[in-house]
């Protein structure tokens, strides 16, 4: 009895979280403008996303903006998460305390925050600005990716290639490194994720006429008739498609990795 109630509460909670995204993914395949209208199966939406030049401009500029910050932030989050696990004194707790306060501090205190300090130091609304700000956001949540798995890892590994005649350098890049690295590509595709759904930092910091997805959509809204808003029916399918394949793929080369 437990046990089928356990799995009818599974049931419910997969169809709640994943009907919404069925439904978009089965709407992606009609050209109706108005939502929850079918008006016959049709790949206008996603031959727009080609052929019109201001849609393929916002993707490109947002996915140009996802992919630098999201590198540079998990070189930062990375190095960061090191440093944290391998300073065990006061400065190292007092680090990773630090760095868990932008995940659960509000975004909007956040953006206001940076674009005052912009502001300050004659930045202004800037793409420069709008980078720093996503590094900012993202670095705090490749540190909580990567340090789960600093703490799986043997630290033995470490100390015995020190004593086999590797340096620091090498242990880190040739040890430390490899284990870590599926809590990295994590923290990579999180940071990814986070920069392509941001809108609070984006608003604050984006310069005239620079427009991401969200941007974008939010825009839409208020003006349905002269926007591309179904074509982010879409948009939002393939990004969908996208990182199921990635998280299915990892997960495939996880699995295999446990049984070897």
């Amino acid at each position: 009895m437990k046990k089928a109630f356990s799995v009818f509460i599974i049931t419910v909670a997969l169809i709640f979280i994943y009907a919404p995204i069925i439904l978009l993914l089965i709407f992606s395949f009609t050209s109706s403008r108005t939502m929850g209208v079918w008006s016959g199966f049709s790949f206008e939406l996603y031959q727009n996303l080609v052929s019109k030049e201001q849609i393929r401009k916002i993707i490109i500029d947002t996915l140009i903006l996802a992919l630098l910050s999201a590198t540079v932030s998990t070189v930062l989050g990375t190095v960061g998460a090191i440093g944290i696990f391998y300073n065990k004194k006061w400065l190292g707790k007092f680090t990773k305390t630090s760095s868990q306060i932008p995940v659960i501090n509000a975004e909007i205190v956040t953006a206001i925050s940076l674009a005052l300090v912009f502001a300050v130091v004659s930045l202004g609304k800037s793409y420069v600005a709008l980078l720093i700000g996503h590094i900012v956001l993202l670095t705090p949540f490749v540190v909580l990716s990567v340090l789960p798995r600093l703490k799986q890892m043997d630290g033995s590994t470490y100390e015995a290639s020190l004593d086999l005649g590797a340096t620091p350098t090498q242990a880190l890049f040739k040890v430390v490194l490899p284990q870590i690295f599926p809590g990295i590509v994590s923290g990579f595709l999180l940071a990814i994720t986070l920069s392509l759904d941001d809108y609070m930092i984006t608003t604050y910091l984006r310069p005239t006429g620079f427009e991401t997805i969200s941007t974008y959509v939010f825009k839409a809204l208020s003006k349905p008739r002269n926007s591309f808003l179904p074509e982010m029916r879409a948009l939002s399918s393939v990004l969908f498609v996208i990182m199921v394949v990635v998280a299915v793929v990892l997960s495939f080369k996880k699995t295999k990795e446990k049984n070897r």
